[in-house]
């Protein structure tokens, strides 16, 4: 028996496209439209309200307890910085009293020297000889005339694209190199003694920075960095002004704000080197 064309269907209806067609709202939609319809529906204020206020009073004892240990950290790094200043202060007394003992004590082993040496022309020629030595290490005080060249940090940074080459945490300072340079040129223009910051400049003596301290013989020093020379103040002074130091350090502070200034000074003084600890010595012998 042959179906005739009106019992086939050609195209048959999906169930899925015909309850899209069919049915426009989702069926998790549908059930709560039901349930409100019938007054099903439960009051879900009633049911979070504690649990928001339960939160609510965790947030607010957890922020609590934070700000507590937090003001207890606080008093407790107060404490400790106290701790810290005072054990620095007491360890700053203690060397400035050792240092004076040891000036005490350097006088009197200068004292009986002199007293020993000075009795015969051996003694004495050797006591000079010593003289000599201390005070070409600065091993003693010295007062005189001389030339004082300051310099100074800016007062602020300038807009400059170079101006982080001498920067140190993003401020324009006065480096080590600059002292050093001005320190070079007085020696070489026939300073007899120098002084920067307060601190003698020896043989063994270093100029550098460590981060943004600068440290003379390892003393921190800080600006305006006085740089005191003493010998003849015009020799000084002309040899100076025709120096490298002298035309580098214009242009600096041409450039970058940095304070620098010459002046002369008729009375200056020096205070001596630190001595430093003989570990190896050698007699002399008499030449043949």
């Amino acid at each position: 028996m042959k179906s005739t064309g009106e019992d086939v269907r050609r195209n048959p209806v999906p169930s899925l496209l015909r309850s899209l067609m069919t049915e426009h709202l989702d069926p998790g939609y549908e059930a709560t439209a039901f349930e409100r319809q019938h007054e099903h529906t439960t009051n879900r204020s009633s049911k979070t309200g504690p649990w928001l206020a339960l939160g609510a009073l965790l947030i607010g004892f957890i922020v609590t307890v934070s700000a507590v240990q937090a003001t207890k950290q606080v008093t407790g790094t107060e404490e400790v910085r106290s701790e810290l200043v005072a054990k620095v202060r007491d360890a700053e007394d203690r060397i400035d009293s050792l240092a004076a003992s040891r000036d005490s004590l350097g006088g009197d082993v200068d004292a009986a020297r002199g007293v020993a040496l000075e009795g015969d022309a051996r003694g004495s020629a050797v006591l000079d000889q010593l003289r000599a030595v201390e005070s070409g290490a600065g091993a003693e005080a010295v007062h005189g005339e001389g030339l004082v060249v300051t310099l100074t940090d800016p007062a602020g940074r300038p807009n400059l694209s170079d101006a982080s080459q001498r920067s140190v945490g993003g401020k324009t300072v006065v480096l080590d190199r600059d002292l050093q340079t001005v320190v070079n040129a007085l020696w070489a223009g026939g300073a007899e003694a120098i002084a920067v910051g307060g601190v003698r400049i020896g043989p063994t003596v270093t100029i550098r920075q460590a981060g943004g301290a600068m440290l003379v013989d390892n003393q921190p020093v800080f600006s305006p960095y006085r740089v005191e020379a003493i010998g003849d103040t015009r020799a000084l002074q002309r040899e100076f002004v025709v120096s490298d130091a002298y035309v580098r350090m214009s242009s600096v502070s041409q450039l970058y704000g940095v304070g620098f200034a010459v002046a002369e000074d008729d009375s200056l003084t020096l205070p001596p080197a630190t001595p430093r600890a003989v570990r190896v010595a050698t007699e002399p012998t008499e030449p043949k």
